[in-house]
């Protein structure tokens, strides 16, 4: 009894700023467990961990060559983590930094973009017409815009079923949308480097989940093979999307409910403009 409450007593008293502290730290190991779960950084975080326990038995056993030769590893471990996990610590900044706003442009011109793209995709499906069109939220997307061709052309749906249309110099690359403008095509982003999907999603689908893995921004996809429709949204994928689904993931995405007043099929078809969308 006398030696709990010494252990008790030795503990520190717990706070309000404790909790503060605990929360923080919390949250950080939580956002990079969602990185790195699915990744190859994950097992090099399992082969840390083993290094970890082999450490603790050769202390506990008393086997000194082993323990000296890890203990002499330690001091170079925080600089190799660095490297090996550049990528994960990047996207862990960009994830705790991410600041939700309204969304880009004023509601009218958010909503024509919508639309116009819709109405985009829903021929290029038809049609069986590969596409990938990236829509930019709040972190910038100015890397991937220097590797294409810039456009700053107002976005519509003719000009997007021109630079995707079959043959095409820049069929084969992707089209970044800022703030309602084409900003660049054939543009190049990066593979995802999840295990499971190198083998069963195809170059467009790979790099629509990689730039989504570095941004918040979204991928829109479809397939030159199906024709089906995906989106793809801070590292994961939706797959065979109908546009009302898309439309949905759309307005919710970029901070808006989604209305269902009117589908976008109807829209598409009647000539008579849609009813505002309350906020």
């Amino acid at each position: 009894m006398t030696f709990l409450n010494f252990l008790l007593s030795s503990l520190p008293k717990f706070s309000w700023t404790a909790a503060v502290d605990i929360a923080v730290v919390a949250l950080i190991i939580y956002n990079f467990i969602l990185i790195v779960r699915g990744r190859r950084a994950a097992n090099i975080l399992t082969g840390i961990g083993a290094l970890v326990m082999i450490y603790g038995l050769a202390t506990y056993f008393k086997l000194e060559l082993l323990r000296t030769s890890l203990a002499n590893l330690a001091p170079y471990t925080v600089l190799a983590l660095i490297v090996m996990f550049q990528s994960e610590i990047r996207r862990l900044l960009a994830r705790l930094g991410r600041r939700r706003m309204v969304g880009f442009g004023t509601r009218a011109q958010r909503r024509e973009t919508i639309d116009e793209i819709l109405l985009a995709v829903q021929q290029l499906a038809q049609t069986r017409t590969g596409a990938l069109i990236i829509m930019e939220r709040d972190i910038g997307l100015r890397t991937f815009v220097e590797s294409g061709v810039p456009m700053d052309a107002v976005i519509s749906r003719d000009l997007l079923l021109s630079i995707f249309q079959h043959g095409g110099a820049m069929h084969d690359g992707a089209v970044v949308v800022q703030g309602g403008r084409v900003s660049a095509a054939a543009c190049f982003l990066p593979l995802t480097m999840k295990p499971g999907l190198a083998r069963s999603l195809g170059t467009r689908h790979r790099a629509a989940i990689g730039v989504t893995e570095e941004t918040d921004c979204i991928s829109i996809i479809v397939s030159e093979e199906s024709g089906h429709i995906s989106i793809a949204t801070f590292g994961d994928i939706e797959q065979d999307l109908t546009i009302d689904r898309l439309e949905h993931r759309l307005m919710n995405h970029f901070g808006r409910r989604f209305q269902e007043a009117k589908s976008f099929r109807r829209h598409a078809e009647s000539p008579e403009p849609e009813e505002a969308l309350e906020p």
